[in-house]
């Protein structure tokens, strides 16, 4: 069954939220399991705007960089890029705006592994993902990189 592949930016999702008091830990920053919370549902859009099925979260890699605090905004990108049989890897980018002042920064970088999901809950194939802009064919080659590395570490721990 051949399934037709799809642009980077033809999965590109984008939240964007504030920080409020019961989302913040006593420094004041919010709390980074209800950033991570955020990054898997704008990264399940994406991966299910790919694939057009439903998915799970396989793996996630986090790289917090910059906090993000009370009454700030964060807005999160999430687009799918690289792809496998049944699975792709999804990078969410963060960047928290002080809405008063309007400086922006990169908060957080994440990369997930989703799993496309047939009716049965099985891996079920999903299309390919065709990078165009050489920022999307760097990625793309990043994220092979990572699915081997992924599969050796699995080796090793069997």
């Amino acid at each position: 069954m051949s399934i037709e592949a799809k642009t980077v930016s033809q999965s590109r999702s984008i939240s964007t939220d504030i920080i409020l008091p019961g989302q913040t830990n006593y420094h004041g920053t919010v709390f980074g399991g209800t950033l991570l919370q955020s990054v898997d549902k704008v990264a399940t859009i994406a991966a299910m705007r790919h694939s057009q099925r439903p998915v799970v979260t396989a793996s996630s890699e986090a790289q917090f960089i910059s906090p993000v605090g009370l009454g700030e905004a964060i807005e999160l990108t999430a687009s799918v890029i690289w792809t496998h049989r049944s699975s792709m890897e999804i990078q969410v980018t963060g960047i928290v705006e002080d809405l008063l002042t309007g400086l922006k920064k990169q908060a957080v970088i994440v990369f997930l592994t989703f799993v496309g999901l047939d009716d049965n809950h099985k891996p079920a194939q999903v299309p390919e993902v065709i990078p165009e802009t050489d920022e999307e064919k760097r990625l793309f080659k990043l994220g092979e990189s990572r699915y081997h590395e992924r599969k050796l570490k699995r080796a090793a721990m069997q």
